[in-house]
């Protein structure tokens, strides 16, 4: 009897163990639904790689959709999040829009918010309970500006789509560009969504810059525009291209293929990134998903979104209280060996601090990657 009650004991206690409830906002469904998959991806593979705990509590995911850039239903999940299921925590968030209206009710709460992809450089400065584990846009741009004058450019047009992000990464490359000594020749916006280029490709074959650099969302956009400057024959003007990692995002890379092939982009996770961590992830990806499914960077975010969860509630400060400010101070000046490689949370802005890769699109044993061939570390926001 006393045997039996000995091992009682701990099994009851466990059973008391209150599991740590995540409220994740996202887009599954729609022409974006891949980064909602992205997400779960890279949350599933912590989780099984820690026993489905977090600082030693069990984890439930409360997933809630929001297709695209939607705002006022994001603030309406994240309510229902916070006052129906009682979150401790939010996360997620694909789009900068979702995450500043989420943001709003994140500090209404004192709950904090974990970014998974929202790359506007002002959400942390907005939100005092914001932690972002993703990027941000000028982050990953302004490097390549700073390539592109060691390479010994000096002109280049900009095609970036007429929207937020897009305009960060146009503001970022030509302040970085411009303060070098280079000269913008023409800047150019395009509605989303955009399916025909003809008129873009006419006016820089008109303008002869020695470079373009754009910046499209993921998915479709960048496809379009790369089949479009090869059938315009652009390639043959000898104008290079540049771009941030969103236009050969390792998820659709494999769709994209030729078009891509050559092209020089700047980002923050390639999955062919040599480390022992990317090795690691990578394997079990593969394991769980075969090949139809290759991480990205909204995978990776996920899955360190979870690393810094488990650090920073495991921290002594903390002791497993996930409420307000204890929670967010103690993710400050953290710092996670991850598959894209060091990554840190700056400790007064809550933002990112990690390696930007330069990279080239090429085949390599039968898969179209990105080939990283350049760093600059320890790369902050500029926008902050």
């Amino acid at each position: 009897m006393l045997a039996a009650g000995a091992l009682a004991a701990p099994s009851l206690a466990l059973a008391r163990i209150r599991p740590l409830r995540i409220g994740v906002i996202g887009s599954w469904s729609g022409p974006y639904a891949g980064g909602g998959r992205q997400f779960d991806a890279g949350m599933s593979v912590w989780l099984a790689a820690h026993n489905q705990h977090i600082a030693g509590r069990p984890v439930e995911l409360l997933r809630r959709d929001v297709p695209g850039s939607a705002p006022d239903q994001a603030r309406r999940q994240a309510l229902d999040l916070v006052e129906s299921e009682r979150v401790e925590l939010l996360a997620g968030l694909d789009f900068s829009s979702n995450a500043y209206a989420v943001g709003n009710v994140a500090t209404q709460a004192r709950l904090p918010l974990i970014v998974m992809n929202a790359a506007s450089s002002g959400i942390t400065a907005r939100c005092p309970y914001a932690v972002r584990v993703s990027f941000t846009i000028g982050q990953v741009t302004m490097p390549l500006a700073r390539w592109a004058l060691q390479q010994g450019l000096r002109d280049v047009c900009t095609v970036v789509a007429d929207y937020a992000s897009g305009v960060d990464a146009e503001s970022a490359f030509v302040s970085g560009f411009t303060a070098g000594g280079g000269r913008i020749g023409a800047m150019l916006r395009v509605p989303l969504a955009t399916l025909d280029y003809s008129a873009y490709m006419l006016r820089l074959r008109e303008l002869k810059p020695q470079a373009v650099f754009f910046f499209l969302p993921s998915g479709q956009m960048p496809a379009t525009f790369l089949k479009f400057w090869r059938d315009r024959g652009m390639a043959d003007t000898g104008i290079r291209l540049l771009a941030t990692g969103d236009a050969t995002d390792d998820h659709y890379l494999e769709g994209i293929g030729e078009l891509a092939d050559g092209l020089v982009t700047s980002h923050h996770y390639s999955f062919v990134h040599d480390s022992p961590a990317n090795r690691r992830f990578t394997g079990v990806f593969e394991t769980e998903y075969g090949s139809h499914l290759r991480p990205g960077y909204f995978a990776v975010a996920a899955h360190d979104a979870l690393e810094a969860i488990d650090a920073a509630m495991s921290s002594p400060a903390v002791r497993g209280n996930a409420s307000g400010e204890r929670l967010v101070d103690a993710f400050r000046g953290l710092k996670l060996d991850s598959p894209r490689g060091p990554i840190e949370i700056d400790a007064h802005t809550r933002d990112i601090v990690q390696t930007v890769y330069i990279r080239r699109v090429e085949r390599r044993d039968g898969r179209w990657v990105n080939r990283e061939f350049e760093r600059f570390e320890r790369v902050r926001d500029p926008g902050v």
